[in-house]
């Protein structure tokens, strides 16, 4: 009897839940009330649990981008006013030719350095592409396949798209945001961004090396106190020895002219932003190699998925076509047809 009561009250029940699909408007009857399912005619993906979030933080990421940008944009014309007008005159006392060549390269430097600089900074960083949506007559089969919607910006968002909460906007292809050129970095100005790393990246190198050279030009003679007395090697030897010169340096940099001070500052911070640089750079780099970009490289260690890495996904992205491929040396390039995915 106890078995029989207790069937009384095992019972399954099935309960279809009608929905309707943003993509093409049909309405879908659906076995449970899954929270995401994909519509079989226009492929686009519904996400039922999420709630248009909030964005009442999104004018202070503007105003931090816009400290960012002006930041750096001081940064770069007191790096070349600065550089000129500490450098030219070791220059010009060696020779006139190595003084024009010296500002014939610095204004190469800084005129590409700001030009990549502005285009990745001031034009749209990729705007994803216009698609109908939202009525089954005007929605063909497959049209919005595996789109979601943007809850954001109200509007449909393709596979490859990414919104920024800072921007405010979808990307098409987004890297990563960056509060230093105050935009996003995305499928329009990806090469700009890397054209810039790649021409700051050469700007500071000279700069530290300029620096340096007018630098030992200039530096007051060193008076070492007891450096002459010290004989033998060991390791205390070897530390007084450097704490001697470190001692003449800071004596002899209190007599440095502001132009002294100068050179010693655009040193230190020509290094510094030339290590940073360079490890962004070479982190772009890779994800190129790997045909994939930071967001998707993020996602696929998530996903465990792996990207086909080839030296052509550098080439295609900096715009070579297939006919210069094949003059090249590498049997790789030559063979595959592979696209940047990003």
């Amino acid at each position: 009897m106890a078995e029989l009561e207790k069937e009384h009250f095992i019972t399954t029940v099935t309960e279809d839940h009608e929905t309707s699909c943003w993509g093409c408007g049909l309405r879908l009857l659906l076995p449970t009330r899954a929270p995401v399912f994909k519509c079989g005619w226009c492929g686009a993906i519904t996400n039922q649990n999420v709630n248009k979030p909030e964005t009442k933080f999104l004018w202070w990421r503007r105003l931090r981008d816009r400290c960012f940008v002006c930041i750096l944009i001081i940064f770069i014309f007191f790096v070349v006013c600065g550089g000129v007008w500490a450098v030219y005159p070791v220059v010009f006392s060696i020779s006139y030719t190595c003084g024009i060549i010296h500002c014939i390269l610095t204004m190469i430097l800084a005129a590409s350095t700001v030009s990549t600089f502005c285009l990745a900074a001031f034009q749209c960083a990729g705007a994803p592409p216009i698609i109908l949506w939202g009525s089954y007559p005007v929605v063909g089969k497959g049209d919005l396949e595996n789109y979601t919607f943007c809850h954001y910006c109200s509007k449909p968002k393709s596979p490859r798209t990414h919104h920024c909460r800072s921007c405010g906007i979808c990307i098409l292809d987004m890297d990563h945001h960056c509060p230093f050129i105050g935009n996003c970095v995305g499928a329009a100005n990806h090469r700009h961004f890397i054209a810039f790393l790649f021409s700051a990246v050469f700007s500071t190198i000279y700069v530290s090396v300029m620096s340096a050279y007018a630098g030992l030009h200039i530096w007051p003679p060193l008076n070492y106190r007891s450096l002459g007395h010290l004989n033998g090697v060991s390791r205390n030897l070897a530390l007084i020895a450097l704490k001697e010169v470190m001692l003449a340096l800071l004596s002899s940099a209190v007599q440095l002219s502001i132009r002294g001070l100068v050179l010693v500052y655009l040193f230190i911070s020509s290094v510094s932003v030339e290590i940073g640089l360079s490890v962004l750079l070479w982190q772009q780099l890779c994800y190129i190699y790997e045909g994939k970009t930071y967001l998707s490289h993020l996602s696929s260690r998530e996903g465990d998925q792996t990207g086909e890495k080839d030296c052509q996904n550098i080439l295609l992205f900096f715009g070579f076509r297939y006919p210069i491929l094949r003059y090249l040396p590498l049997p790789s390039l030559r063979n595959t047809r592979k696209k940047h995915k990003k």
